[in-house]
């Protein structure tokens, strides 16, 4: 019975024991914590965001940009007249009550206080009456300053003044990623804005296009109707004009582009001042760079634009350039691709020069190239576009001179493929330039027929008559 009692005081001193260490070893330590009032900082940074703690300041604010974009966007409606007979009378002689018909809807952008407005080609193309309204709902009636089909832009002009507008900004300082405000009338929902980054630049849609391949790609959302309307940065400055979408089904999936500002503006300018495009070129021909181009090429570098041939009377061939370079870099501009090249020099006049940086042999160069016109004449009664040839497309064609089919403009030759191949001859005259082909139709009778010679890459030539 004792040895049982000892045993009993034992485990209760040792209990107490343990509870006196348990108190002063880690009881004591809450001592150490400091108090919720303390003005200490601690050094620990939590990784968790908290957005009470952030300023408004940094989060995007398009309130501003938005209220002045939505007054300089423009309702642009494509109106048709037509005279409908009522009696046979009527329908013989062309008279009847005349009536309107809405043949498309879009957007524009005014860019001068006393109404000058851009827009894009297609919302006014074939139109006999184009109607603007407003964001006020005032309505007038536009005309039609002059039009750039191949770039799918359009000028109009209203009477009105003391109108809100849009400066241009510079495209060519757009980052990927950056913030832009697209404004419009997308299914006639009139000053609808949309948000969304910079997704990609100078993106080329459709390389057989002769037209302007170097777009601005967002993810604002653009609907039909956004076409012809603005694309701002945070700014409020019109950086691009909405054009198309990449759709399966017609509606926005994701991708929107645009002309991008600095092209617009140029070719604004030269409607207003010469009545059509005046485009500057480089003079070179070639492809782009890529990991499959440089291992056939046995090329280091798989960015940039390789040289195939140069056009003897351009301004590269005066500057030095030659087949085998690889432009790099036009001005500040970085050449990654063949969209690049032409984004940048579009916005370029005739004449103007630009620096070059190449590789040639794996070796850096600079050189200062004046840009050449690229001259091209219109074949009405053909509907054809000519250029002038270059010397390796007369070697590459066996032949000693001629012109070259630039793009084909009428639906009855759009199936013989005729785009790249040569004419040489215009009743029965030798033609070895644009001058020379302008000189002959000009002569030719409105009723007489058009005689032609084509020469194929094979240098087998067919003539043909068209009456």
């Amino acid at each position: 019975m004792k040895r049982y009692m000892g045993f009993f005081i034992v485990s209760i001193l040792a209990g107490s024991l343990t509870l006196l260490g348990y108190q002063f070893f880690f009881e004591n330590e809450t001592n150490f914590h400091l108090p919720e009032n303390t003005n200490l900082q601690t050094p620990i940074v939590p990784t968790s965001y908290n957005l009470s703690t952030t300023s408004e300041t940094e989060l995007p604010d398009f309130t501003l940009a938005a209220e002045n974009t939505v007054h300089a966007v423009v309702h642009v409606k494509n109106v048709s007249t037509a005279r409908v007979p009522r009696n046979i009378f009527e329908y013989h002689f062309g008279s009847g009550p005349e009536r309107k018909a809405v043949r498309g809807m879009g957007s524009g952008v005014i860019i001068s206080p006393d109404g000058l407005i851009v827009t894009n080609n297609h919302v006014i193309e074939g139109a006999t009456e184009v109607e603007i309204t407003l964001n006020n709902n005032e309505v007038y009636k536009a005309e039609v300053l002059g039009q750039a089909a191949e770039n799918d832009l359009a000028v109009l002009k209203i009477e009105a003044e003391n109108l809100e507008y849009l400066t241009f900004g510079d495209s060519n300082q757009l980052q990927l990623g950056e913030w832009v405000l697209a404004v419009g009338n997308p299914f006639n929902l009139t000053s609808t804005v949309t948000a969304g980054i910079v997704s990609a630049k100078a993106r080329n849609l459709d390389p057989r296009k002769a037209g302007m391949q170097s777009f601005i790609q967002t993810d604002a959302a653009v609907n039909p109707g956004n076409s012809g309307g603005a694309l701002v940065n945070k700014r409020g400055e019109l950086i691009g004009i909405n054009t198309a979408i990449t759709s399966q089904t017609g509606s926005f999936i994701g991708y929107s582009f645009a002309i991008p500002s600095n092209n617009a503006k140029k070719i604004i300018e030269d409607i207003m001042e010469f009545g059509s495009v005046r485009k500057a070129v480089l003079g070179v021909r070639g492809v782009d760079l890529d990991g499959k181009n440089a291992k056939e090429l046995n090329l280091d570098v798989t960015q940039g634009f390789y040289v195939g041939s140069v056009d003897e009377n351009s301004g590269a061939n005066e500057a030095g350039l030659k087949e085998g370079d690889i432009i790099t870099q036009i001005d500040q501009i970085k050449i990654r691709k063949f969209a690049d090249l032409t984004g940048y020099i579009s916005t370029k006049n005739p004449g103007e020069t630009v620096e070059v940086t190449y590789l040639r042999n794996n070796k850096q160069r600079e050189t200062l190239v004046e840009l050449s016109i690229f001259e091209v004449y219109k074949i009405e009664d053909l509907g054809i576009e000519v250029s002038n040839a270059s010397a390796s497309e007369l070697k590459e064609f066996k032949a000693e001179y001629g012109v070259r089919i630039n793009r084909v403009l009428s639906q009855r030759l759009a199936s013989e493929n005729l785009t790249g191949i040569l004419i040489t001859e215009i009743n029965d005259t030798p033609v070895k330039n644009v001058k020379d082909v302008e000189d002959v139709i000009s002569k030719k009778a409105f009723s007489d027929p058009l005689k032609v010679t084509f020469k194929g890459p094979s240098g087998k030539e067919k003539t043909y008559i068209f009456r």
